[in-house]
């Protein structure tokens, strides 16, 4: 299994459509047997599902995401765990153990905001419509 968290500074980051760079981790019979940062070169976006893709992803653990990227993942056939927060290796840790605490319906509607804002830190956590049960 091959994990993927939108990464910046060890800790989620929260925008997915603006993620210059990913940390996949591989697991195995539970448990994480290695661990890459790779970076996007630039793909924003819609790409960043192909990019996934390309990249063996099977769940994707995130902060905010738009309708679209939400599309283009269950389309590839990657699980969606979106509304993490905090420390990557954490919530992978915990995505294994069976314990993370997510929102199955987080979603960024940050076309609808003004642009540079967080979206795990305010009004797209009440803008529900994500993981829709995917996830543990």
């Amino acid at each position: 299994m091959k994990i993927a968290i939108p990464y910046e500074n060890g800790q989620v980051f929260q925008h997915f459509g603006h993620s210059a760079q990913f940390k996949l981790y591989t697991a195995e019979e539970g448990r994480i047997t290695g661990a890459e940062v790779v970076s996007t070169d630039g793909q924003g976006h819609g790409a960043l599902a192909g990019f996934l893709v390309r990249n063996g992803v099977n769940v994707l653990l995130c902060g905010g995401i738009g309708g679209g990227a939400q599309m283009a993942l269950a389309q590839a056939g990657i699980r969606l765990c979106g509304g993490i927060t905090g420390d990557a290796d954490s919530a992978a840790a915990a995505y294994l153990a069976g314990t993370l605490v997510f929102d199955p319906n987080a979603r960024c509607t940050h076309h609808d905001h003004e642009e540079g804002h967080s979206c795990g830190s305010h009004a797209c956590q009440a803008d529900k419509g994500g993981c829709a049960g995917n996830c543990h």
